[in-house]
C-alpha cells in the first residue's frame, strides 16, 4: 500500500503517557481553585474520555459553571504535564528516531491539549519533523474532536493534501479513528500483552516499536 503522509497519536507513541496520578492531582487543584470539595474518579475518567456530557453534570450537581470549570481544568492539566517533562519524569520514546528517515509529510492527530503537545515537541526537539499537529482543547468543541471521531484525522489529512495516510497509535480506539475515516492503522505494542488491546479491532499492522515502521513503508 503506497501512502501520502503518515499520522501519529502523541502521548503513548512519541512520547510517553502522562502519569495519571498527576492528572488526578491536576484535577484536584481544579476543584480546589473554584472552592469544591475533592473530586470524583468518575470525573478524571470522564475528561480523559472526553465525556462533556458528564462533566457538564457533575458541574451542574456542585454548583459550578461548566465552562469555568474546563479552563481551569485545562490550565491545571497542561501544567502539570509540562511539569512532569522538566522534572524528567516523561520523555519521547528512543525509537521515535527512526521517524526522523521517513520521506513522507508527518503529522501529530493527539486527545491530548494542543499546548502539551506543542510543549512537548519543542522540549525534545521533534517540531520540526510534523508539518501539522492536532490536539483537542478542554471544551465542548474539543472533546467532540477526540477518537474515535475521525475529524481531527480528516483535518489533519486535507491539511498535507493527502488522500491516502497511515495513522499509528497504541489504543484500540486510534485504530477505531482510522476505520472511522477510511485509513489503514498501525497498532504500536511497545510490550507483550498490552492490556489495551481489545478483540474486536483489526489493526492493519501490529508493530512492537518504532524502528519498524520504515519497512512497513517501503
Amino acid at each position: 500500500m503506497t501512502y501520502d503522509a503518515v499520522l501519529f497519536d502523541f502521548d503513548g507513541v512519541v512520547v510517553e503517557s502522562p502519569s495519571s496520578q498527576r492528572l488526578s492531582a491536576a484535577l484536584g487543584r481544579t476543584y480546589e481553585q473554584l472552592g469544591r470539595s475533592e473530586p470524583a474518579t468518575e470525573t478524571l475518567q470522564a475528561l480523559l474520555r472526553g465525556d462533556f456530557e458528564s462533566i457538564a453534570e457533575r458541574c451542574r450537581s456542585l454548583g459550578i459553571e461548566t465552562n469555568a470549570f474546563c479552563a481551569q481544568a485545562a490550565r491545571e492539566m497542561v501544567r502539570a504535564q509540562c511539569e512532569e517533562v522538566e522534572r524528567g519524569l516523561r520523555s519521547a520514546y528512543d525509537d521515535v528516531t527512526a521517524v526522523r528517515s521517513l520521506e513522507l509529510p508527518l503529522g501529530i492527530v493527539s486527545d491530548n491539549h494542543p499546548t502539551v503537545v506543542s510543549t512537548l515537541l519543542d522540549r525534545f526537539g521533534l517540531r520540526s519533523l510534523f508539518e501539522t499537529v492536532y490536539g483537542c482543547p478542554l471544551s465542548p468543541e474539543g472533546l467532540a474532536r477526540r477518537k474515535p471521531d475521525p475529524t481531527n484525522i480528516e483535518t489533519a489529512m486535507d491539511s498535507l493534501e493527502a488522500e491516502s495516510a497511515l495513522y499509528i497509535g497504541d489504543r484500540a480506539v486510534d485504530v477505531r479513528a482510522a476505520d472511522n475515516a477510511g485509513i489503514d492503522s498501525v497498532l504500536l505494542s511497545r510490550s507483550d500483552g498490552d492490556e489495551r488491546v481489545e478483540a474486536d479491532i483489526d489493526p492493519t499492522y501490529h508493530l512492537p516499536s518504532l524502528s519498524q515502521l520504515p519497512s512497513v513503508l517501503e
